[in-house]
């Protein structure tokens, strides 16, 4: 093996830091790949989108933008989110910087009505958010990109108040990366419900999606769902009641890319229980947790779907404050393969709040599903909805960002062994010094904490939870802001963050392989 080789092995580990993959194979010895035990670095760039919040004159939108602090590396970085239209620009701008001047001139006055070069957020620092706020329908869709050290853990929050119509509420939703397949169990196509799928695309060529709707009694049939085309550097929104003929109170939403790649999330709204997004499930798993059902929920509906060629049987359990239960009457569900499947669990917190845990009934057989809650707080014409999607653990870290003095809880739970972790209050984006607490979660139990805030708090924080010790800790964090008697609230849940990737460690000095 040459030396040369070895820039293979940096290579390869610059490359998992970026992409979050990357593998070694030595060139000249039979294929083998390079033995070692795995270290973690952290990535070097993220990407994500922010949907449009639109749809209404009323709506006040803050975005929120965080990256916590790292234990190492110095190296200056970048992270902004800007609109479509700004992003389109800057790329329009890197192709014809090698045009002549009497050119880039007309290209200047075209642009010259708006403000679109310029970022909506821009995170200066780690460990302290930065935001911004916009009114009325016309707030953009997002797209950003960081780099250095403001890309591990790096975190976007939108936040969108609407005091009164259709779309009251108040709908909260983390900024997502882009992919190429999203499940979305809890969406509707029933009259009084107005669910849409927004798409963006990031990318500066065009992305085909498709939309596949599955009711209790399977496939919604529609042409219309296929072949959506995401014109580069902008978004779709689809109203998803337009692609079937039938109406159908709990419907599962699939979305898959042909090519390109989409951020996609749905928005919901409500005649009756106002609006919110719906963020996608965990991907198709045996076991499910769906934290963070708040103590004072009035209705609580589990929807679940089972993609595979077999039927899910499931236990339903809630995991509590000192222990886990069966809920009376629906202690099963069973979910047949590729239908939607929807149960009403009423008001089953009983003033306690906790974490839904969904179970093979025979351990022997772990049929995937995805899954998500429907929950409603308060009660008649001062009811309030908001959306809980089966969720991964915190892992290394995870943040919700934008949380306020007051009106923030955090829901810790541990389904399996009992399990540790620190909470980080960050700085506030205009003044504060974090503060950090440590929680002990008990085994099969949901501790809903009030978290703690920085000293001296001005402006909102973000909140960052790292894994300790024990077992695995799933998070959620809801955001309450009454409005004239109406509880409104929001829930984020608070996945691995991604910001450090596993990559190849040599055992051996390759140099001695030279010949």
């Amino acid at each position: 093996m040459k030396s040369t080789s070895l820039s293979l092995i940096a290579g390869a580990v610059a490359l998992a830091a970026v992409t979050g993959f990357a593998a070694l194979t030595v060139p000249g010895d039979g294929g083998a790949t390079v033995a070692g035990a795995a270290s973690r670095l952290p990535v070097e760039r993220s990407s994500l989108l922010c949907p449009a919040p639109g749809l209404s004159d009323l709506a006040e939108t803050t975005y929120t933008s965080f990256t916590p602090v790292a234990k190492s590396g110095d190296e200056a970085g970048t992270a902004e989110l800007k609109s479509f239209t700004a992003a389109k620009k800057d790329d329009k701008e890197k192709t014809t910087k090698d045009k002549p001047a009497k050119d880039k001139a007309k290209d200047k006055s075209k642009d010259k009505a708006a403000d679109t070069d310029k970022p909506v957020v821009a995170l200066k620092e780690p460990g302290k958010p930065a935001t911004a706020d916009v009114s009325g329908s016309d707030a953009p869709a997002l797209v950003g990109t960081a780099t250095g050290r403001l890309a591990p853990g790096w975190t976007a929050q939108q936040t969108t108040t609407v005091e009164a119509g259709d779309s009251r509420g108040l709908l909260g939703v983390s900024c997502t990366a882009p992919d190429t397949d999203f499940w979305f169990p809890a969406a509707s196509t029933a009259k009084t419900r107005e669910d849409y799928v927004n798409l963006t695309n990031p990318d500066d060529t065009a992305a085909v999606a498709d939309i596949e709707l599955y009711g209790p009694d399977g496939t919604l049939k529609s042409d219309v769902g296929e072949g959506i085309t995401v014109p580069a550097g902008s978004g779709v929104r689809v109203l998803i009641s337009t692609l079937t003929s039938k109406a159908a109170d709990d419907v599962t939403v699939h979305v898959t890319t042909r090519t390109g790649r989409v951020g996609a999330v749905v928005r919901t709204a409500d005649s009756k229980t106002g609006s919110d997004w719906l963020a996608a499930s965990a991907a198709p798993a045996g076991t499910l947790v769906l934290p963070g059902i708040p103590a004072d929920a009035t209705s609580v509906r589990l929807v679940a779907f089972a993609p595979g060629e077999d039927d899910a049987d499931l236990n339903v359990k809630l995991l509590g404050k000192t222990g886990a239960f069966a809920p009376v009457g629906n202690e099963d569900l069973h979910v047949k393969s590729r239908m939607t499947a929807g149960v009403d669990l009423k008001n089953i917190t009983r003033g306690e709040a906790g974490s839904l845990l969904l179970t093979p009934a025979q351990k022997d057989r772990a049929t995937p599903v995805v899954a998500a809650l429907r929950v409603v707080r308060g009660k008649g014409d001062k009811q309030e909805v908001g959306y809980i999607p089966a969720t991964g653990p915190v892992g290394a870290q995870a943040t919700a960002a934008d949380n306020r003095a007051k009106g923030s809880v955090l829901s810790l739970t541990a389904p399996g062994a009992a399990g540790t972790v620190k909470v980080t209050a960050s700085a506030g984006s205009k003044g504060g010094t974090p503060v950090s607490k440590t929680y002990k979660v008990a085994a099969g139990t949901t501790a809903a904490v009030t978290p703690p805030v920085p000293t001296g708090l001005k402006g909102t924080y973000a909140l960052t939870v790292e894994t300790q010790s024990g077992g695995p800790v799933h998070a959620a964090r809801t955001l309450t802001l009454p409005q004239d008697g109406i509880p409104m609230f929001t829930v984020q849940t608070l996945p691995d963050d991604g910001g450090t990737v596993e990559v190849p460690t040599a055992e051996q000095d390759l140099s001695v392989l030279d010949d």
